[in-house]
């Protein structure tokens, strides 16, 4: 006799049905598989290439992420490869720098242990290789007797002619066409998803690319911290990913002259515009990297959630939302949104997925309960880059206030980075600190414009920088707003 955890095995393997199909193990396809099979859902996971994955983003794991691997069971997925400890940001301003740790009380606004009379460590994040993070995660979908991960390109959807109700994929399994059927098909497949104009007509848009070096060695300003330099162009990240390993992300903006191909491509404007603006001790490092390293880029793309609405649908991960990743937040969001699903879906609740109309009705519930951490994720991103990356006097004014504002300290530094943290939960609170960074930038560019210049600059030019600040923000409001 079968046991019913191996009659569903059976049916995945030889028959190709399983509860769910998941298509792409990546961050949320592994971490949903597992976190539904261990409701004793029965998942099929299908991945085109299971070979680890080489990425120059996805490194950096927020402390927020770290608390949603905890509530998955994957924590032990950061341990044995090579995982740096990270304690904070230490984001240097044309060669000023300022320290901006986690905040102590990581568990957004609840009573601190402190409170209790005893210690509590700051709430840490993690920086690594994508691929072994990535290949950690798959060990664990692989290992679980609920999961079967198979090595297929999903190609189609199978759609009923009646209902329009997706009821599996097709897919090529080693060259031979097959199909997988289950209850649920999850889409997971990432940023350049090609099932997502399907169902939806807008598309990501993406006015920069990150361009990335592995720095060998590299003697950072402030280990264990994420680094962000800020100067003359737009910014460069500096994380450390091993323990000889640093990353270097270095943002260029379409058209940018200084990268053009007559001024020497992206390697002439990391000659000529970001080396000068690096700490002194981290040049060489950069100057042999871009000697022996290979040059790759990853699109920088915003793009808004919507509803999952198509029955026996769910679209997640970076194939339903994405932001600029110079906050590092996307596996955050990830692995909470698993979190937030597996909760909506809990037999208790659902119990057969085969409920098609109750499953859509989660998965609104999932599109609203997520914003509370995806919102400030998605317009944190997307403010700090347009301040990070300023190119006008107006963008610049708040760039400085933001830099200034950090230079505070306290709920200065706590606040903001609570929210970047996936610690701060809360949409007003970032709003507060973006309005009061513009106030605080304002007064800065009055003050520092002179007696000559202080009429206007209080009067027209106060407006102009509040009204940026304003048209910076209140389109990523709207956005996190629609259906």
């Amino acid at each position: 006799m079968y046991t019913p955890s191996e009659k569903d095995q059976l049916r995945r393997i030889e028959h190709h049905e399983a509860d769910v199909v998941v298509v792409g193990a990546g961050i949320l396809g592994c971490a949903v598989a597992v976190a539904l099979g261990n409701q004793d859902r029965s998942v099929i996971l299908l991945e085109r290439s299971l070979k680890e994955p080489d990425r120059i983003v996805g490194e950096l794991l927020q402390p927020g992420g770290v608390q949603a691997l905890e509530k998955l069971g994957l924590r032990d997925c950061l341990e044995e490869i090579d995982a740096i400890k990270v304690f904070g940001y230490d984001v240097i301003y044309y060669g000023e720098e300022v320290a901006i740790p986690y905040p102590e009380d990581g568990r957004g606004g609840e009573a601190s242990d402190e409170m209790r009379g005893t210690k509590r460590k700051r709430p840490e994040g993690r920086s690594f290789h994508h691929g072994r993070f990535i290949q950690r995660l798959r060990q664990k979908a692989m290992a679980h007797p609920n999961v079967t991960v198979i090595e297929a390109t999903a190609t189609e959807m199978v759609t009923s002619g009646y209902t329009g109700q997706v009821l599996g994929v097709e897919a090529n399994v080693q060259g031979k066409p097959d199909s997988f059927f289950g209850h649920l098909t999850i889409i997971a497949d990432g940023y350049a998803s090609k099932f997502r104009k399907e169902y939806r007509t807008d598309t990501p848009v993406a006015k920069s690319k990150f361009w990335g070096l592995e720095l060998i060695d590299a003697p950072l300003p402030m280990p264990n911290h994420g680094h962000v330099i800020l100067g003359d162009g737009a910014p460069v990240l500096l994380y450390q990913i091993g323990t000889h390993e640093t990353r270097a992300l270095v943002d260029i903006p379409e058209n940018t002259t200084s990268a053009s191909v007559a001024n020497g491509g992206v390697k002439g404007h990391i000659r000529n515009v970001v080396i000068p603006n690096l700490p002194r001790a981290v040049r060489p490092c950069f100057e042999a990297a871009i000697e022996k390293d290979r040059l790759r880029s990853m699109p920088n793309s915003f793009l808004p959630p919507k509803t999952n609405i198509t029955p026996g649908l769910a679209i997640l991960g970076d194939a339903l939302n994405m932001r600029h990743p110079l906050t590092g937040g996307g596996m955050t969001v990830a692995f909470n949104d698993v979190v937030l699903l597996s909760d909506l879906l809990d037999p208790a609740v659902v119990p057969s997925l085969a409920s098609t109309g109750l499953v859509l009705k989660q998965l609104k519930r999932l599109h609203w309960q997520r914003k509370s951490l995806s919102s400030v994720i998605n317009i944190l991103a997307q403010a700090l880059y347009s301040l990070f990356a300023a190119n006008d006097t107006q963008l610049k004014a708040l760039q400085q206030g933001c830099f200034e504002y950090f230079k505070l300290g306290g709920n200065c530094v706590d606040g903001p980075v609570g929210l970047l943290a996936g610690i701060i939960r809360n949409p007003f609170v970032l709003i507060y600190h973006f309005f009061s960074v513009a106030v605080y930038a304002i007064w800065i560019y009055v003050a520092s414009g002179g007696i000559l210049a202080a009429p206007f600059r209080a009067t027209i030019g106060s407006s102009m920088v509040f009204y940026k600040a304003c048209a910076v923000l209140f389109p990523y409001i709207f956005s996190e707003l629609r259906v």
